[in-house]
């Protein structure tokens, strides 16, 4: 049976996720545009073992109110392993990835949610390959991502656009049932893989996207985008042990 609509989106809480490593110098923007979001939020943050002030700025962004709660990492587990100690802790019914270092923006999401509070979707990504503004950038990710997005597709049988995207929401209670493993960047091509194994209705939504050079911050490499297809043939292939 198909979830209906809810009655009252008025009392849907929407989880936001957010794993943080490093990102002492964004992260208090991040939360402020949080705040301005139209949505009820339950603002969840991960340290990752971060080694600048980026815990000091969470714990005072939670005593303030802006985040309602914050799970500390000893060590560096990496993003997959922050988001699911997120997962644990949510207690919204929908459930978002939201990225510290701004390179997506929190004011679309009343825009993203819309297909899962109608009753249209289960999950929602968001595609920065479907003509929303963005920073012009790497010429080589732009063809990796839609690299790695064509092998998932031919293996999940799905026609997405942006496969690698950080944009995605998911249901809360479906989110919760996915048996999610990977600890670093293998946690797009797994998600994907388990929500289409479990026939999740999945809609794409254009979004913008500030990218940022490495110089700015960005984590991902060259390295993670050959691991990706590792984790990509992993995860649709060997559907029950990972």
């Amino acid at each position: 049976m198909k979830p209906q609509p809810w009655k009252s989106t008025d009392a849907v809480v929407l989880s936001v996720l957010l794993p943080v490593y490093n990102e002492g110098g964004t992260v208090e923007s991040v939360a402020d545009r949080l705040t301005a979001v139209p949505l009820k939020l339950e603002v969840v943050a991960v340290n990752d073992g971060s080694t600048d002030d980026t815990g000091e700025r969470l714990d005072r962004l939670a005593a303030s109110g802006k985040i309602h709660r914050v799970i500390h990492h000893p060590t560096n587990r990496g993003k997959g392993a922050a988001v699911r100690s997120a997962i644990a802790a949510a207690s919204g019914d929908v459930i978002v990835i939201q990225d510290a270092d701004l390179e997506y923006d929190p004011a679309e999401l009343p825009l993203l949610i819309a297909p899962i509070l109608d009753g249209r979707a289960d999950a929602v990504f968001g595609s920065r390959f479907l003509g929303g503004p963005h920073r012009v950038l790497f010429f080589w990710h732009m063809v990796g991502n839609r690299l790695l997005t064509l092998l998932s597709n031919m293996l999940t049988n799905l026609n997405l656009t942006d496969m690698e995207t950080g944009r995605k929401m998911v249901r809360s209670d479906l989110m919760k049932r996915l048996r999610l493993r990977s600890n670093r960047f293998g946690l797009e091509p797994e998600l994907t893989a388990r929500l289409a194994q479990a026939n999740a209705r999945i809609y794409e939504l254009p979004i913008s996207y500030s990218g940022r050079t490495y110089a700015e911050g960005k984590k991902v490499n060259w390295t993670d985008g050959v691991a990706a297809i590792g984790h990509i043939l992993r995860f649709n292939l060997i559907r029950h042990r990972s």
